[in-house]
């Protein structure tokens, strides 16, 4: 593997510890997502054109609109639980609640 695969993959690795460890907060949890996603993004960009695919080259755009989604959907459950609890710490939630 050359240095750039895995810096990259010490980047979502490094994002996913975020997210194991930092949960408390939802918008940290998002924050730690959104790098994962973009750390995926680019492996698959440099991995797609270091081999010269021509066929997956809309693999990358596909991911990054998918990541777009997520971040749109995180942001308005950000701003819901905080208009509604007031703060955005995952314990305060609870999901059996009517």
């Amino acid at each position: 593997m050359s240095m750039v695969y895995i810096n990259i993959f010490l980047a979502f690795i490094m994002s996913l510890m975020g997210l194991l460890m930092y949960r408390s907060h939802l918008m940290s949890s998002l924050l730690c997502l959104e790098g994962m996603m973009l750390s995926l993004f680019i492996m698959m960009a440099v991995a797609i054109l270091n081999n010269h695919l021509t066929l997956a080259s809309m693999t990358p755009i596909i991911l990054l609109v998918f990541a777009a989604c997520e971040a749109a959907l995180g942001l308005s459950l950000l701003v819901m639980v905080s208009n509604t609890y007031g703060t955005d710490y995952v314990q305060n939630l609870n999901l059996l609640q009517c």
